[in-house]
């Protein structure tokens, strides 16, 4: 396993990764954008949000280096060729919803913050590149499916959790809706197509009870790591579950505040109830 990835295997049908929460920043890096402006690209303290996870058999993944670096939640195709000093070898995406977050600076490897800041004053190289897809992510990729794998053959199903945070009001180069005001929760399974319905709707009114509003699929349906993994008619469901930066911690200081015990509580009774139910029964 790479140095880059944190995997700690399972024995539930439950697999949560946070592909996004990694603050471990590679010294080839080479990133000229201020450290405290990079860090806000991160789904800050997203791990503590879960740390209870692995005690009840949850099998959990984490990515240790920065999304800013490599975006273990895009394709290899997503590559912005901008960025490089000489053509890519591989395919390229050309479908233009993919190339939207490209053109947004937000493909396989970033080019600018969600503020629009330039991570670069230089072009890549193709080698660096491959060696960053090498290193983060092939190995997490690797750790997702065989967590996935080892839960569906224990069990006959398996759940898996793609866990991610969003800032409390869109950013301008963060997505399509610049300055969209988020729910608390935002629960993404690509329209249907990653994981049951029902099994989506149970997250969304479990976390609803609680007191939380909810967006389906709104402005976040999910993206690699629920699409490559979700499978429902085989009985593996992948959703993506964005929660609210402001219900945890300050935005500008990234400390954790008084929101996230109570936070952490709640995610826990989620997880619980996810452990109660089998997928095959709704």
């Amino acid at each position: 396993m790479s140095s880059y990835v944190r995997a700690l295997a399972g024995s539930t049908p439950l697999v949560l990764d946070s592909p996004h929460s990694g603050t471990t920043y590679p010294e080839d890096f080479g990133c000229v954008c201020a450290l405290q402006v990079l860090r806000r690209t991160e789904d800050t303290h997203v791990e503590k949000l879960y740390d209870f996870a692995p005690a009840l058999g949850v099998a959990w993944i984490e990515a240790l280096f920065p999304r800013s670096y490599l975006d273990a939640n895009r394709d290899l195709t997503e590559i912005d060729e901008s960025l490089l000093d000489a053509p890519w070898p591989g395919p390229i995406a050309t479908d233009p919803r993919v190339l939207s977050k490209v053109r947004l600076g937000k493909g396989l490897i970033w080019r600018t913050t969600d503020e629009g800041v330039p991570l670069y004053d230089r072009k890549l190289s193709v080698a660096e590149v491959q060696g960053r897809i090498a290193r983060c992510w092939q190995p997490y990729h690797a750790a997702v499916a065989a967590a996935i794998d080892a839960a569906h053959a224990r069990h006959g199903y398996s759940l898996h959790v793609d866990c991610h945070s969003m800032p409390a009001v869109a950013s301008r180069y963060a997505t399509d809706f610049p300055g969209l005001a988020h729910a608390d929760f935002v629960v993404g399974d690509r329209d249907g197509s990653t994981a049951a319905p029902a099994l989506s709707r149970l997250i969304g009114e479990h976390l609803q009870g609680l007191g939380y509003d909810v967006s389906y699929n709104h402005p976040y349906k999910g993206v690699e790591l629920v699409r490559r993994y979700g499978d429902p008619a085989r009985q593996r469901h992948s959703v993506q579950l964005e929660i609210n930066r402001k219900l945890y911690m300050d935005e500008q200081t990234l400390v954790l505040h008084e929101g996230a015990e109570r936070l952490k509580g709640h995610l826990r009774s989620l997880v619980e109830r996810l452990l109660a139910t089998d997928p095959r029964s709704l």
